[in-house]
């Protein structure tokens, strides 16, 4: 286990923005679960609607409403932003960088940094990675983390695996400078031998997107999907889950010296309430430390943490929180982040 320290850095806003549209899964569900099986599905993944954008909303435009929020309730001057970071699975194009696309549409100066990362469940504590290095060099002193997805664009609604499962959101991150701030703690890890596990096999370049690549086809247990639709083998996702991340999260407590008890609040990566819940109980940590934002917006992928974030913002009210923030999935891709959120503005969940 690598361990990454920041120092003089924090989180002073977060904002987040989903799509207006609402699924029930219960009536979603119907066309390929019977009753009692849609019942039981639901229950296990604990989604129960979902956000869903439409064909014209990109999740560009959901980081966009989000970010445009975040700077002007927090009345920043956008000429103080030294970067823009755009993490997520689902850009606007192949190319360009849809971090350069919302530089220019969010009224940044020329002088911002502006890249895209590619990266799903862990990108949020990626991201804040990349961003906490960014400024530790001093001559940024805020940037914007922007994390986000539109997966439900990439899910066959006849994929009986995943089509219940996953909702949009995109998500502003403000960082900034602040040496009065307690330091923060982070490790990332990856294991590509598992990136079949979860994958959109075709429409890039390894096989480009074709007829061939289009046509849906029936697959295992009845589940239709074309190749350039998500497939998720949801047994090996949840055996690489449990098999690292629980080490991973008391490596990081052992490393910094950190008591259980110390830890105020886990926010997992919303993968499912099944995996989640597990994941707690081998950890011993209590129901009321974890919440969970899926029941009312699914698995949002990038965006899950700060989402979910957002969703217990009123346990953020009586000042300083210490928080594990732990993402993982597909890639295989891990990361888990130890640090204080002390007077950061976290905004109201709002639609688009």
């Amino acid at each position: 286990m690598k361990l990454l320290k920041f120092e003089g850095v924090r989180v002073a806003g977060i904002s987040v923005c989903v799509p207006d549209q609402v699924v029930e899964n219960s009536q979603f569900g119907a066309a390929v679960f019977d009753g009692e099986e849609l019942k039981k599905t639901i229950d296990s993944i604990g989604v129960f609607k979902r956000h869903i954008a439409p064909s014209n909303v990109c999740t560009s435009d959901l980081c966009f409403e989000a970010a445009s929020t975040l700077l002007d309730c927090l009345a920043v001057n956008r000429d103080e932003i030294g970067a823009v970071i755009f993490v997520t699975q689902t850009p606007d194009y192949h190319l360009p960088a849809t971090a350069c696309v919302l530089q220019d549409k969010l009224g940044l100066p020329k002088q911002t940094i502006a890249f895209d990362i590619n990266l799903g469940c862990s990108g949020f504590v990626y991201g804040l990675s990349v961003v906490f290095n960014l400024l530790n060099q001093r001559t940024i002193t805020k940037a914007l983390l922007l994390v986000g997805d539109t997966a439900s664009k990439c899910v066959s609604p006849l994929d009986r695996s995943s089509n219940l499962l996953f909702g949009d959101a995109g998500t502003a991150t403000l960082v900034e400078a602040d040496s009065d701030t307690s330091q923060v703690y982070c490790t990332l890890s990856s294991d590509g031998s598992g990136y079949k596990s979860l994958i959109i096999e075709g429409g890039a370049y390894r096989l480009q997107s074709s007829s061939s690549t289009l046509e849906v086809r029936e697959f295992d247990s009845k589940n239709k999907r074309s190749l350039e639709n998500l497939y998720m083998d949801g047994p090996d996702i949840f055996n690489f889950t449990i098999r690292e991340i629980p080490k991973d999260i008391l490596g990081l407590l052992n490393a910094t010296n950190t008591d259980f008890k110390e830890i105020d609040l886990f926010f997992f990566h919303q993968a499912n309430k099944f995996m989640i819940d597990f994941l707690a109980r081998k950890l011993k940590i209590p129901v009321e430390k974890y919440p969970l934002s899926l029941k009312d917006y699914g698995n949002t992928s990038s965006a899950s943490i700060p989402l979910t974030i957002a969703s217990a913002r009123d346990s953020f009210m009586n000042g300083k929180v210490k928080a594990v923030l732990c993402g993982f999935g597909v890639g295989f891709s891990w990361g888990t982040m130890l640090m204080d959120f002390d007077g950061c503005q976290i905004l109201p969940i709002k639609t688009y």
